[in-house]
């Protein structure tokens, strides 16, 4: 279940952020996993972590090419005071442009709600969907895909989506930046929830 290329046995996420890293080589959504756990009881800041999604999709349940070589991962949020999901969605939307500007000194910006451009491409979206109960938020889960070692893209997509392979002329560290980002959403989501 768990994939060599993260290596979070135990992860440093599960160590220093009380969280649990759920690793699959390969998922139809890491959003529809992550629903299903938190369904099942999964605690708050539990990730579900996806080499390639088979059915990946975003906003208004557009499709979203998940191949291996990309980061695609979905947190179960914490119960919080912020019901409106485009608050969540660009709460994530400025933690990915700030560690990749962080990381590579690379300007992004975002496109509202939920994308993340660089060099007029999209390299990540966000996806934050809520499970409601009667009138109550039962949980919130915050899907992630971020374009990272991909090396090419279809024809279609081509002109319009990047990764950071692409535009560094490098590989970079899944890893390193899953556990900065979801240190990142961690910290902003305290300080707003207050």
């Amino acid at each position: 279940m768990v994939e060599d290329r993260y290596d979070l046995r135990p992860s440093i996420l599960d160590i220093r952020h009380r969280m649990s890293i759920k690793s699959f080589p390969e998922l139809g959504s890491t959003n529809i996993k992550a629903k299903e756990l938190a369904a099942k009881g999964a605690k708050p800041w539990t990730v579900v972590l996806a080499g390639s999604q088979t059915n990946g999709y975003g906003k208004d349940k557009r499709g979203w090419f998940s191949p291996k070589g990309g980061l695609y991962f979905s947190i179960i949020l914490p119960e919080t005071n912020i019901g409106d999901l485009q608050t969540l969605t660009i709460l994530a939307a400025f933690v990915v442009a700030k560690t990749i500007m962080e990381e590579f000194g690379q300007q992004t910006f975002i496109k509202l709600p939920n994308d993340v451009w660089m060099n007029n491409k999209k390299v990540a979206g966000i996806l934050t969907e809520n499970i409601i109960a009667g009138k109550k938020i039962k949980y919130s889960v915050m899907g992630i895909g971020l374009d990272t070692n991909i090396e090419k893209f279809p024809k279609e997509l081509e002109d319009i989506a990047t990764s950071l392979k692409i535009e560094l002329k490098k590989e970079v560290s899944d890893k390193e930046l899953l556990e900065k980002m979801i240190k990142g959403i961690k910290k902003q989501l305290s300080v707003i929830s207050q």
